[in-house]
């Protein structure tokens, strides 16, 4: 492909939304991601995106539509395992692991009753940011309005909580509500992104730019801005290297996100 080709992609409205959709994703999954890896909450999400294929399946049977219906099975799955995790004597890792492998088990089961509808596999499990759309876009852009506003409200009752649970409960901090409303917006970002990175990706984009920013700076505020920072940049240089090489977006969008980080652990063993 030629520049000016290639330059001419960009006046394309699947391009621009695709734009857009890699920028709101950059800040978004900076922001959760932040709080992802601090609270070590880091396999609870490669957990969810991983279930999602069961909520593909489900909304294909039932003939729903895919983004609600996604979305719905998300934020029943995360609030599901954190209620079997308070329940029980066994380890959050055991439970993770025990609805991971049930879910992906049954989602696969469910796929063989699906007629002709294999050939979508590819873009469920790697996603396709191209085909991003304007529901997505809105959907995207209200969930980052309530996400900062929530955290803005909140923001050194949500520090607080990341660092010391057992002091935030001493000071009054209403940690169990607090708790849930992540698992909500966690759950509904990591559907969203589905669209964008596929199951297989979509904790790497909520992981790796908060994984790289937490190894440049110690502080809260420096940190979570370079995380969204890193999301922002990752993504749309993704999106160009996808462009310019013919490669698929979203693997795309992780292996910059994936060079980034070995780049910054590189850099901070030397320096």
């Amino acid at each position: 492909m030629s520049l000016p080709d290639w330059i001419g992609i960009f006046s394309l409205p699947f391009m621009q939304r695709a734009i857009i959709g890699g920028v709101l994703f950059g800040i978004l999954g900076g922001l959760l991601g932040s709080f992802l890896i601090l609270r070590r909450l880091s396999l609870f999400g490669e957990t969810v995106g991983h279930a999602a294929i069961l909520g593909v399946v489900l909304a294909a049977l039932w003939q729903l539509p895919a983004t609600w219906a996604l979305i719905g099975f998300t934020v029943c799955f995360g609030l599901g395992v954190v209620y079997l995790i308070e329940r029980t004597n066994l380890g959050s890792d055991t439970i993770l692991c025990i609805a991971l492998s049930g879910s992906v088990a049954v989602g696969t089961i469910g796929l063989t009753f699906l007629r002709g509808y294999r050939g979508n596999l590819l873009s469920i499990l790697f996603g396709d940011i191209l085909a991003i759309g304007n529901t997505d876009l809105i959907l995207l852009l209200l969930l980052l309005v309530i996400t900062l506003i929530g955290l803005l409200l909140s923001l050194p009752d949500q520090i607080l909580l990341t660092l010391n649970t057992d002091l935030a409960k001493v000071q009054g901090v209403p940690v169990q509500g607090y708790r849930y409303l992540f698992i909500i917006l966690l759950s509904i970002a990591i559907a969203l992104a589905i669209r964008a990175v596929g199951i297989l990706l979509v904790n790497s984009f909520l992981v790796i730019p908060a994984a790289t920013a937490r190894l440049v700076f110690g502080q809260f505020i420096p940190f979570l801005i370079a995380s969204t920072g890193i999301g922002i940049v990752s993504a749309v240089t993704g999106m160009i290297v996808s462009g310019i090489f013919d490669l698929p977006s979203g693997p795309s969008i992780v292996l910059i996100q994936l060079l980034g980080f070995l780049g910054s652990a590189v850099w901070k063993s030397i320096s």
